[in-house]
């Protein structure tokens, strides 16, 4: 039996539906992706913003106590940046405040300086932090000889590993260098601050005292 032209039309009717609905599917999912591509850009872009951004507070008191202590103002800003990112905090292993100050160290530095009236509380005053944390960055600057490398190693991993680390180089006739760090967290740690420190120079010249 022939098809009747009312069952010819229906089939195309039935045909040019699908073919419609497809259309439609496909112009749906074409919204959609470009919904998700546009929240992707805003969530890596804003992941970008805070990995390139380079906050700067308490410009003022790092001149200071970059001043007193006889510190490159670019390098106390940049172990706060890789310490907290200028976001005070108490970490799980109890160091505190902007640089990161162990109570225990904090305690050593204020009776090798002859504080009489500190407590550990102190430390969340980040005015009283930044000048703990330079006091111990001048007092591991002049341990290890002037070394920048040295000292902000031990700042992150502990006098004791950079000593042990420092006699095996010496052993071997060799000098210790970012590269030769055998921790990854500290040799990441060094690298970063370094990199912190020459972006601070250039950026903020003029808050830094530099211009």
């Amino acid at each position: 039996m022939g098809v009747t032209p009312f069952e010819a039309a229906g089939a195309r009717r039935r045909g040019g539906g699908r073919r419609a609905g497809r259309r439609r599917i496909g112009r749906l999912a074409g919204v959609v992706l470009v919904a998700v591509l546009a929240v992707l850009a805003v969530v890596l872009g804003t992941r970008a913003e805070r990995h390139f951004s380079l906050p700067l507070e308490y410009a003022s008191t790092i001149r200071t106590q970059a001043h007193q202590k006889r510190l490159d103002p670019a390098l106390v800003a940049a172990v706060i940046y890789a310490e907290t990112r200028f976001r005070p905090r108490t970490s799980k292993t109890g160091a505190v405040g902007l640089m990161q100050i162990e109570p225990a160290t904090a305690e050593f530095l204020a009776k090798r300086s002859g504080a009489t009236t500190f407590t550990v509380t102190d430390l969340g005053t980040p005015a009283v932090n930044i000048a703990y944390g330079s006091y111990y960055l001048r007092y591991l600057l002049d341990e290890y000889d002037g070394s920048a490398v040295l000292a902000l190693a031990a700042y992150n991993g502990g006098e004791t590993n950079v000593n042990r680390w420092l006699a095996k180089a010496r052993t071997s006739g060799t000098k210790l260098t970012v590269a030769q760090i055998p921790i990854g967290q500290t040799k990441a740690y060094v690298s970063e601050v370094l990199k912190a420190q020459r972006r601070y120079r250039a950026k903020y010249a003029n808050a830094l005292g530099y211009t």
